[in-house]
């Protein structure tokens, strides 16, 4: 990668390409304006006017509690690191958003996705600015025209960015809950704002699970293996992410795998929305082979600076045994949806019936 002095570390690190790194998506957005949605057209226009009715417009307005001297809090570091990457894979929303608003022409389907990045781009902003309260600089004009782009079919996209805004919400409501509970633990105001943020994020996903829902192709024969692959994908990658980060979750008073576990049960109930098959968690086998990716990720990362040709095949030898669990963990049985297991919805969450449609 091109040497960047000027940048600020926090930049050049979210500008790395990694595994488990957020990134930034870009499609073919012909294939994109070529979908008809007209056999739907009454609940796309109300999915709009959903979005256009803007319920958090007034929400993201920081207080006093921001002003706080937080150079003692508990893992500072670590707290950096999760605000880098959430405004990273807000950011990166935010910019996919906006390019499918710029390239299609279906009133309703640029409406719908102005106003997403509407919301992405301030939830980027609302996060970029408590990281400046700790004189941290992260360069979003820098990551937006330097960082690499990842190509995907419009269908992964779907898939992809569907399971991002559905366990964004179920990551953030978690945390919101959990601190409402135990007030003690809430390391930084942010914190509070995540029950309407997160909501956001749920309207997102309904979008998406509408235009899957309006494709049915993309729900049938050989894509439901796609969608196995990218449920197992944003699972593991959360797991590994957070197992290396168990401190951070420690000092909100949470337990990093009872939460993620939560999280990802919460996101595979939610996914039965749209999706025929979600993942078998219940099968003892799903997290002791996720387990065990844990333990040979935690073995890589202690191999990290070592340039030796032992340490490189140990490292070698540790990724392979990761595919191999995920392989393994992939070949077990989903689980179909069916009529008893459906998601139901949120309560007192608005939902479209075909009377209220304008």
């Amino acid at each position: 990668m091109e040497v960047m002095p000027d940048l600020s570390s926090t930049t050049r690190h979210a500008l790395q390409e990694a595994v488990l790194q957020p990134r930034f998506y870009t499609t073919d957005f012909d294939a994109v304006d070529q979908l008809r949605i007209s056999h739907m057209q009454d609940e796309f226009a109300w999915m709009m006017n959903e979005f256009e009715r803007d319920y958090n417009r007034n929400h993201f307005v920081r207080n006093d509690e921001f002003l706080t001297d937080f150079d003692d809090m508990p893992e500072r570091q670590a707290f950096i690191e999760f605000l880098e990457r959430s405004c990273t894979a807000e950011f990166s929303g935010c910019l996919l958003y906006a390019e499918m608003y710029k390239h299609l022409h279906d009133p309703i389907l640029r409406a719908t996705f102005k106003y997403m990045s509407r919301d992405e781009g301030r939830h980027a902003g609302f996060l970029n600015k408590t990281m400046a309260d700790l004189n941290v600089a992260l360069n979003l004009h820098v990551l937006q025209t330097r960082k690499q782009y990842t190509h995907f079919k419009p269908k992964f996209i779907f898939y992809a960015t569907y399971l991002s805004e559905k366990i964004g919400y179920a990551r953030y409501i978690t945390i919101y809950r959990h601190l409402e509970r135990n007030p003690q633990y809430t390391i930084h105001p942010i914190f509070k704002w995540f029950e309407e943020w997160c909501n956001d994020e749920y309207r997102h996903g309904e979008f998406f699970a509408l235009l899957m829902r309006s494709q049915p192709e993309l729900l049938q024969g050989g894509n439901v293996r796609w969608i196995r692959f990218f449920l197992l994908a944003v699972y593991a990658t959360m797991y590994l992410n957070d197992a290396s980060r168990a401190s951070f979750y420690a000092a909100m008073g949470l337990n990093w795998r009872a939460y993620d576990q939560k999280v990802i049960r919460l996101c595979n109930e939610i996914v039965t929305q749209v999706f025929p098959v979600s993942l078998p968690i219940d099968n003892p086998q799903f997290y002791r082979n996720l387990d065990a990716c844990v333990a040979y990720n935690s073995q890589i990362a202690a191999l990290a600076g070592r340039t030796d040709p032992l340490a490189q095949a140990q490292k070698t030898r540790l990724r392979a045994a990761i595919a191999t669990r995920l392989y393994a963990t992939y070949q077990l049985t989903p689980v179909p949806t069916t009529a008893a297991n459906i998601w139901k919805g949120l309560p007192n969450f608005t939902v479209y019936r075909a009377s209220t449609a304008a």
